[in-house]
């Protein structure tokens, strides 16, 4: 009786935990089933001091190698920019006792931070430090080693480190107070990002409990927690121009601060938008790690991050998101930035149980509050966007929304890209040319998904479309394009597709034809191409009347102006719409079809 009532008792407890969990919005994501994943023991934070070993022998080399060395000589190397995060690597691997870690307490990592450190505080005194590109970044690395290695410093170091990490967060304290009740913590508000926003607060909150200088404490709990309670968007992001719109690739850093905010505030509002996060990212990540740049108003390429994988640890599908996230990491990739972030990461891991999360599924499906999904069905990902956002004309930095649909393949990789762009209408998924000028972003748009099609549709002036992607086979994804028109037609519009076409192989079309793409321009008409186009394994079926334009270069927010690699050049598919106005209707339903399939060999 009494064994009885103690399992009823269990029972009952872990009904209320689980219930509570599920009101919190800390269960498994939602969309598909949370189930354990029969992997054995989770590969982190293993790998992490793995990488880290080996990240710390080329530090120690190259610098055993230049006895003179200074930032400004060490990071002319793109692979060593950033270079103050190596401090972070050598740091945890001394300090963090971990049984996975073999150089805990090996005086050779002590030495080799100290060796960092002091040329960190070297650079500073000489004002060679805090004007480079992303130093807030490398500040926090520093203000980290000194946290785990304080005892070790003596107080000659120990003072001279202090002193010049304050003078490296001192103007983010103004900066803070200043904008604390800003309207947003977005661009808009800011004139920064807010990713950017969340580094200067969350080095203010650690530095300030560091070493005990309270207002910084203060300005810096108070930025973090509105992070969590108020900026967080319901879908579990930081919208960078607007609040409820995506920056997928940038919201890694954001995560790392919001998570780096829990590890020391233990403010439950942290834990929930960290949740919230871990959804967001796991859902819009591709199979091959890169986030979904469809959705994205800043990058149309990003790698796989290596920042805030700790804040996803903190549960059990966030600790296998990690690990999959871990899994694109090797020896021969690893920069200063991503050593720094990898060491961050093995610091703060949380160990425990791990749970499925999106890719290890064949089939799954999610769409956001606002008008963006994507859907997996193995080997196909569609991932959709009907985001709509204001143009920041004078910004650089943000592309126009004006692509809509993305098609992966898991073996082929991107094969139609929905990446936005700027200033280029030719790479919008629709244009209208009125009184000779040209229009590319639509009026009014809507996502609709279910088990048998899902739709974008996109209104124009002229005319409003669906784009409607049928159910895929293992072999073939089919989708259509209808057009409706509206009153007076355009004098010219039309519809386009970014393919990702493989540099360097060679390009097939059905009339015949093959050429190799190199930095050679392919102008292809629909006589060229006869109804198909093959290149890296894939054919699309194209309307008759498609033509093709072969490099086109994307816009370079960094730099403000085209790429200039063709590994980042699309090959545009046009179709010219041809409408015809109607004295009978204003509105000609279904006035153009157009059909594709894309298929594997």
């Amino acid at each position: 009786m009494i064994r009885r009532c103690i399992l009823y008792l269990w029972i009952m407890i872990a009904c209320s935990l689980n219930a509570t969990a599920q009101s919190n919005g800390i269960n498994g994501p939602h969309g598909i089933a949370p189930a354990t994943v029969n992997v054995g023991p989770t590969n982190l934070p293993g790998k992490y001091f793995r990488l880290m070993e080996e990240g710390c022998r080329l530090v120690e080399e190259r610098i055993d190698a230049e006895p003179d060395v200074t930032l400004a000589n060490i990071e002319t190397d793109p692979e060593w920019r950033h270079f103050p995060y190596s401090i972070m690597a050598s740091s945890v691997l001394y300090a963090k006792k971990n049984p996975a870690n073999k150089q805990y307490r090996n005086p050779k990592m002590l030495a080799l931070s100290l060796r960092i450190g002091d040329l960190l505080a070297n650079e500073n005194e000489k004002g060679q430090f805090a004007d480079r590109l992303g130093a807030n970044w490398d500040t926090y690395m520093w203000l980290e080693a000194y946290r785990l290695l304080e005892e070790e410093l003596g107080e000659e170091r120990k003072h001279r480190w202090k002193r010049e990490i304050i003078k490296l967060l001192n103007p983010y304290e103004a900066y803070c107070v200043s904008l604390a009740k800003t309207a947003r913590y977005n661009v808009p508000f800011l004139n920064t990002s807010p990713n950017h926003f969340s580094i200067y607060a969350s080095e203010l909150f650690l530095a300030g409990r560091i070493f005990g200088i309270k207002h910084w404490e203060k300005i810096g709990a108070e930025v973090m927690h509105r992070y969590v309670t108020e900026e967080i968007s319901p879908d579990g992001f930081w919208g960078e121009h607007h609040h409820l719109l995506p920056t997928s690739g940038y919201n890694y850093l954001t995560v790392s601060s919001v998570a780096l905010y829990w590890e020391h505030s233990k403010d439950p509002a942290a834990l929930k938008a960290l949740r919230k996060a871990t959804n967001f990212h796991q859902y819009y990540t591709y199979p091959d790690g890169t986030p979904v740049e469809v959705i994205n108003d800043r990058n149309r390429f990003w790698g796989v991050s290596p920042w805030g994988q700790f804040g996803f640890s903190n549960f059990p599908d966030g600790r296998r998101y990690a690990a999959f996230l871990a899994s694109f990491f090797t020896p021969e990739n690893i920069r200063m930035d991503v050593l720094g972030r990898l060491a961050q990461n093995a610091l703060y891991y949380h160990e425990g149980r791990l749970e499925s999360i999106p890719q290890d599924h064949a089939a799954y499906h999610h769409k956001m509050s606002i008008d963006a999904g994507i859907r997996k069905t193995q080997p196909w990902v569609a991932a959709y966007s009907a985001l709509m956002s204001t143009q920041a004309v004078n910004n650089t930095f943000f592309l126009d929304r004006q692509g809509y649909l993305s098609i992966f393949h898991e073996k082929k990789g991107l094969v139609i890209t929905g990446a936005n762009s700027k200033r280029q209408p030719e790479l919008a998924t629709f244009m209208e040319q009125l009184s000779g000028a040209v229009y590319h972003l639509p009026i009014n748009a809507r996502l609709q998904m279910n088990d048998s099609i899902d739709r974008i549709s996109l209104a124009y002036n002229t005319f409003f479309s669906d784009i409607e992607i049928l159910k895929p086979s293992e072999q073939k994804i089919e989708f259509r394009v209808v057009v409706h028109g509206k009153g007076t037609p355009a004098e010219e519009a039309g519809l386009n597709f970014q393919l990702c076409l493989k540099p360097g192989e060679v390009l097939e079309t059905a009339a015949g034809g093959k050429y190799v793409l190199d930095k050679t321009p392919v102008e292809l008409s629909p006589k060229d191409i006869g109804g198909w186009l093959r290149n890296n394994g894939w054919t699309l079926q194209v309307d008759p009347n498609a033509s093709l334009v072969w490099p086109v270069y994307p816009h370079n927010p960094y730099a403000d102006k085209p790429e200039n690699s063709l590994e980042k050049a699309v090959g545009v598919l046009t179709i010219p719409l041809l409408l015809r106005e109607d004295p009978k209707y204003y509105v000609r339903v279904k006035e153009k079809t157009f059909f594709f399939s894309l298929s594997i060999e």
